[in-house]
């Protein structure tokens, strides 16, 4: 198990508002990290986190609640009522306050295919702990100035796109309090593995034929660096490539959560039923077995 290290001290947590990334071309691009985030407090106690608002936010954009049409009683007349994004199930949410004192603020990285599962899972995992949730292929497109500059950004630049990816990587490792949805540049040199070391990494494993169904559906809501074309089989094809090019950093994961064995411990006959709780609450017990492991070894090392 990685002996991951603690987070740097955060409040209150600034997320810095640009910074420059290197290319072999000589080039500068830079990153606005924070046009809508200033600085945002990370509570230090845990009575505080109850009133404190959902903590979630994407770099570009932050968590709102949605507008929803409510029809009231005996006038015929339709309103406009605020409903607030769901949050997660009791048992999520117990779980995350049960580990959260021996986690410290450990941010927490998640590698593996880019999924559906794989970000809904940070994105709750992030409101369970009162984390903050970042995905580090957004933050590269935005360095690139866009998805089709990226696209083409990484093919007349491969060592300048991969260098921009370990910037990012470098800036969200020195943070603590953070689920980060790492694409697979973050595996992919011995430098980016070791970038997460700072923190917990988990694989979420998801099946290539639900990640290939997805894709062929819809292929839109890709990284451009990640966009594949073709019939479903084509693009399971590409998959399965990927797959085996990634698999070895993937394992160097703390601990990998699959959801086809997620899926046959719960009892469930279709992969499809496994829900965002479910994995979620895998990955709260994973990382509660990595802290317990961890604070033993403290605990041994100490002198008598």
């Amino acid at each position: 198990m990685t002996n991951y290290a603690s987070p740097l001290p955060i409040p209150p947590f600034v997320v810095p508002r640009s910074f420059s990334i290197p290319s072999s071309s000589q080039r500068a691009m830079t990153i606005h990290v924070s046009k809508s985030v200033e600085s945002l407090h990370v509570p230090e106690k845990a009575e505080e986190v109850d009133d404190y608002p959902p903590l979630t936010q994407s770099i570009a954009n932050i968590k709102q609640a949605s507008a929803t049409p409510e029809l009231v009683p005996h006038s015929g007349q339709i309103r406009v009522s605020k409903v607030a994004v769901d949050e997660p199930s009791l048992t999520v949410k117990k779980k995350a306050a049960d580990i959260s004192s021996d986690l410290k603020g450990t941010s927490i990285f998640l590698v593996g295919m880019k999924s559906s599962m794989k970000t809904s899972l940070g994105k709750l995992l992030a409101d369970a702990l009162r984390y903050y949730y970042f995905d580090s292929d957004s933050l590269v497109e935005e360095a690139a100035g866009g998805a089709s500059a990226a696209k083409s950004f990484r093919e007349t630049d491969e060592k300048g796109f991969r260098e921009s990816e370990t910037e990012v990587l470098k800036q969200l490792s020195s943070m603590g309090r953070l689920v980060v949805c790492a694409g697979d540049g973050a595996v992919q040199s011995s430098t980016n593995l070791a970038l997460l070391r700072h923190g917990i990494s988990l694989w979420v494993d998801v099946p290539l034929e639900m990640v290939a169904r997805e894709m062929s559906e819809d292929n839109s809501q890709l990284p451009a660096s990640e966009m594949v074309s073709g019939d479903h089989l084509e693009v399971l094809t590409q998959l399965v490539a990927t797959y085996e090019e990634m698999r070895g950093g993937y394992a160097t994961a703390d601990a990998t959560i699959s959801l086809q064995k997620v899926a046959s411990m719960l009892g469930y006959d279709e992969l499809d039923s496994v829900t965002t709780e479910d994995m979620t609450l895998e990955v709260l017990k994973e990382i509660e077995k990595l802290t317990r492991v961890k604070k033993m070894m403290e605990e041994a090392a100490r002198p008598f």
